[in-house]
Protein backbone atom coordinates (compact mmCIF):
# COMPACT_ATOMS: atom_id res chain seq x y z
CA UNK A 1 0.00 0.00 0.00
CA UNK A 2 1.30 3.43 -0.94
CA UNK A 3 -1.63 5.81 -0.47
CA UNK A 4 -4.07 5.45 2.43
CA UNK A 5 -6.95 7.86 3.02
CA UNK A 6 -8.67 8.18 6.41
CA UNK A 7 -11.97 10.04 6.14
CA UNK A 8 -15.02 10.69 8.28
CA UNK A 9 -17.56 13.29 9.26
CA UNK A 10 -16.60 16.33 11.34
CA UNK A 11 -15.39 15.08 14.72
CA UNK A 12 -14.96 11.42 13.74
CA UNK A 13 -11.26 11.33 14.58
CA UNK A 14 -9.82 11.04 11.08
CA UNK A 15 -6.90 13.40 11.69
CA UNK A 16 -6.05 11.75 15.01
CA UNK A 17 -6.01 8.27 13.50
CA UNK A 18 -4.01 9.47 10.49
CA UNK A 19 -1.36 10.90 12.82
CA UNK A 20 -1.21 7.72 14.88
CA UNK A 21 -0.78 5.50 11.84
CA UNK A 22 1.75 7.80 10.19
CA UNK A 23 3.86 7.92 13.35
CA UNK A 24 3.89 4.14 13.80
CA UNK A 25 4.48 3.37 10.13
CA UNK A 26 6.94 6.21 9.51
CA UNK A 27 4.65 7.39 6.73
CA UNK A 28 4.34 10.73 5.05
CA UNK A 29 1.39 12.54 6.65
CA UNK A 30 -0.91 14.81 4.66
CA UNK A 31 -3.34 16.77 6.82
CA UNK A 32 -6.08 18.99 5.53
CA UNK A 33 -5.14 22.64 5.94
CA UNK A 34 -8.22 24.55 7.04
CA UNK A 35 -7.38 26.36 10.27
CA UNK A 36 -6.37 29.56 8.48
CA UNK A 37 -9.32 29.63 6.08
CA UNK A 38 -10.88 33.08 6.63
CA UNK A 39 -14.30 31.94 5.40
CA UNK A 40 -14.77 29.02 7.81
CA UNK A 41 -15.79 30.91 10.98
CA UNK A 42 -18.03 33.15 8.85
CA UNK A 43 -19.62 30.11 7.20
CA UNK A 44 -20.67 28.56 10.50
CA UNK A 45 -22.39 31.82 11.44
CA UNK A 46 -24.01 32.48 8.04
CA UNK A 47 -23.94 29.43 5.76
CA UNK A 48 -26.05 30.88 2.97
CA UNK A 49 -23.83 33.91 2.50
CA UNK A 50 -20.41 32.30 2.79
CA UNK A 51 -20.89 28.77 1.42
CA UNK A 52 -19.79 29.52 -2.16
CA UNK A 53 -16.53 31.38 -1.37
CA UNK A 54 -15.76 28.78 1.30
CA UNK A 55 -16.16 25.83 -1.07
CA UNK A 56 -14.15 27.53 -3.81
CA UNK A 57 -11.34 28.26 -1.37
CA UNK A 58 -11.34 24.63 -0.20
CA UNK A 59 -11.26 23.45 -3.81
CA UNK A 60 -8.19 25.56 -4.55
CA UNK A 61 -6.43 24.74 -1.27
CA UNK A 62 -6.98 20.98 -1.55
CA UNK A 63 -5.89 20.89 -5.18
CA UNK A 64 -2.67 22.76 -4.41
CA UNK A 65 -1.90 20.60 -1.40
CA UNK A 66 -2.47 17.33 -3.24
CA UNK A 67 -0.46 18.54 -6.22
CA UNK A 68 2.45 19.55 -4.00
CA UNK A 69 2.41 16.71 -1.46
CA UNK A 70 0.55 13.64 -2.70
CA UNK A 71 1.85 13.67 -6.25
CA UNK A 72 5.43 14.05 -5.04
CA UNK A 73 6.18 10.88 -3.08
CA UNK A 74 9.15 11.02 -0.73
CA UNK A 75 11.66 8.31 -1.64
CA UNK A 76 12.39 7.83 2.06
CA UNK A 77 8.68 7.65 2.96
CA UNK A 78 6.97 5.80 0.09
CA UNK A 79 3.87 5.17 2.20
CA UNK A 80 1.51 8.12 2.63
CA UNK A 81 -1.50 8.73 4.89
CA UNK A 82 -3.97 11.55 4.25
CA UNK A 83 -6.87 12.64 6.46
CA UNK A 84 -9.02 13.64 3.49
CA UNK A 85 -9.67 12.79 -0.14
CA UNK A 86 -10.24 15.38 -2.85
CA UNK A 87 -13.82 14.16 -3.40
CA UNK A 88 -14.64 15.62 0.03
CA UNK A 89 -14.78 18.96 -1.75
CA UNK A 90 -17.81 17.93 -3.80
CA UNK A 91 -19.50 16.08 -0.91
CA UNK A 92 -19.54 19.16 1.29
CA UNK A 93 -20.32 21.55 -1.56
CA UNK A 94 -23.39 19.57 -2.59
CA UNK A 95 -24.78 19.97 0.90
CA UNK A 96 -24.03 23.66 1.29
CA UNK A 97 -24.45 25.30 -2.13
CA UNK A 98 -27.56 26.34 -3.97
CA UNK A 99 -28.35 24.31 -7.09
CA UNK A 100 -27.02 26.87 -9.58
CA UNK A 101 -23.88 27.42 -7.52
CA UNK A 102 -23.28 23.70 -7.21
CA UNK A 103 -23.61 23.15 -10.97
CA UNK A 104 -20.90 25.75 -11.58
CA UNK A 105 -18.76 24.35 -8.79
CA UNK A 106 -19.16 20.81 -10.11
CA UNK A 107 -17.94 21.77 -13.59
CA UNK A 108 -14.70 23.02 -12.09
CA UNK A 109 -14.42 20.07 -9.71
CA UNK A 110 -14.89 17.41 -12.41
CA UNK A 111 -12.07 18.85 -14.51
CA UNK A 112 -9.66 18.69 -11.57
CA UNK A 113 -10.86 15.38 -10.13
CA UNK A 114 -9.83 13.46 -13.25
CA UNK A 115 -6.19 14.31 -12.52
CA UNK A 116 -6.24 13.30 -8.84
CA UNK A 117 -4.52 10.10 -7.64
CA UNK A 118 -6.71 7.28 -6.34
CA UNK A 119 -6.03 5.77 -2.90
CA UNK A 120 -5.04 2.14 -2.47
CA UNK A 121 -7.55 2.07 0.38
CA UNK A 122 -10.12 4.63 1.47
CA UNK A 123 -11.19 4.24 5.11
CA UNK A 124 -14.32 5.99 6.39
CA UNK A 125 -14.77 6.26 10.16
CA UNK A 126 -18.49 6.15 10.86
CA UNK A 127 -19.86 7.62 14.09
CA UNK A 128 -23.37 8.49 15.24
CA UNK A 129 -24.29 12.17 15.25
CA UNK A 130 -24.44 12.35 19.06
CA UNK A 131 -20.90 11.06 19.37
CA UNK A 132 -19.68 13.49 16.71
CA UNK A 133 -21.21 16.38 18.65
CA UNK A 134 -19.53 15.24 21.86
CA UNK A 135 -16.16 15.03 20.10
CA UNK A 136 -16.64 18.46 18.55
CA UNK A 137 -17.49 19.96 21.94
CA UNK A 138 -14.51 18.23 23.55
CA UNK A 139 -11.92 19.62 21.14
CA UNK A 140 -13.28 23.12 21.69
CA UNK A 141 -12.87 24.92 18.38
CA UNK A 142 -14.97 28.07 18.82
CA UNK A 143 -16.26 28.21 15.26
CA UNK A 144 -17.50 24.59 15.44
CA UNK A 145 -19.61 24.90 18.57
CA UNK A 146 -22.73 26.03 16.71
CA UNK A 147 -22.73 23.18 14.18
CA UNK A 148 -26.26 21.95 13.61
CA UNK A 149 -26.85 18.18 14.00
CA UNK A 150 -28.92 18.30 10.80
CA UNK A 151 -25.85 19.60 8.95
CA UNK A 152 -23.75 16.66 10.21
CA UNK A 153 -26.50 14.29 9.11
CA UNK A 154 -26.52 15.81 5.61
CA UNK A 155 -22.75 15.42 5.37
CA UNK A 156 -22.97 11.79 6.46
CA UNK A 157 -25.59 11.06 3.81
CA UNK A 158 -23.43 12.86 1.25
CA UNK A 159 -20.52 10.56 1.95
CA UNK A 160 -22.63 7.42 1.58
CA UNK A 161 -24.08 8.74 -1.69
CA UNK A 162 -20.51 9.23 -2.93
CA UNK A 163 -19.51 5.71 -1.89
CA UNK A 164 -22.25 4.19 -4.04
CA UNK A 165 -20.67 5.79 -7.12
CA UNK A 166 -17.19 4.37 -6.56
CA UNK A 167 -15.92 1.12 -8.06
CA UNK A 168 -12.34 2.11 -8.91
CA UNK A 169 -10.82 1.67 -5.43
CA UNK A 170 -11.79 -0.13 -2.19
CA UNK A 171 -13.75 1.77 0.46
CA UNK A 172 -13.72 0.40 4.00
CA UNK A 173 -16.52 1.80 6.20
CA UNK A 174 -15.63 1.14 9.85
CA UNK A 175 -18.29 1.65 12.51
CA UNK A 176 -16.33 3.03 15.47
CA UNK A 177 -19.23 3.82 17.81
CA UNK A 178 -18.18 1.09 20.26
CA UNK A 179 -14.43 1.73 20.34
CA UNK A 180 -12.00 4.45 21.40
CA UNK A 181 -8.74 4.05 19.49
CA UNK A 182 -7.22 7.09 21.24
CA UNK A 183 -7.63 5.94 24.83
CA UNK A 184 -7.51 2.17 24.33
CA UNK A 185 -4.39 0.69 22.67
CA UNK A 186 -6.30 -2.54 21.98
CA UNK A 187 -8.83 -0.64 19.88
CA UNK A 188 -6.05 1.02 17.91
CA UNK A 189 -4.56 -2.40 17.19
CA UNK A 190 -7.96 -3.66 16.03
CA UNK A 191 -8.51 -0.79 13.65
CA UNK A 192 -4.92 -0.97 12.40
CA UNK A 193 -5.24 -4.71 11.72
CA UNK A 194 -8.47 -4.09 9.84
CA UNK A 195 -6.69 -1.61 7.60
CA UNK A 196 -3.43 -3.43 6.94
CA UNK A 197 -4.11 -7.14 7.37
CA UNK A 198 -7.07 -7.69 5.04
CA UNK A 199 -7.78 -7.43 1.35
CA UNK A 200 -10.88 -5.56 0.23
CA UNK A 201 -12.85 -5.63 -2.99
CA UNK A 202 -13.36 -2.54 -5.11
CA UNK A 203 -16.27 -0.43 -3.92
CA UNK A 204 -17.91 -0.60 -0.50
CA UNK A 205 -16.75 -2.87 2.33
CA UNK A 206 -18.24 -2.65 5.85
CA UNK A 207 -16.85 -3.49 9.26
CA UNK A 208 -18.15 -3.02 12.83
CA UNK A 209 -15.53 -2.88 15.60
Amino acid sequence: MQFLVIEGNIGAGKSTLSKMIAKEQNAKLVLEQFADNPFLPKFYKDQERYSFPLELSFLADRYNQIKNEVLNLDLFQPFMVADYYFAKTAIFAQNTLKDDEYRLFRQIFDIIFETMPKPDLYVYLHSDIDRLLKNIAKRGRDYEQDINPAYLDKISKGYFHFFKQINSFPILIIDINNIDFVKNPEDFIRIKNAIFNSDYKLGINRLIL
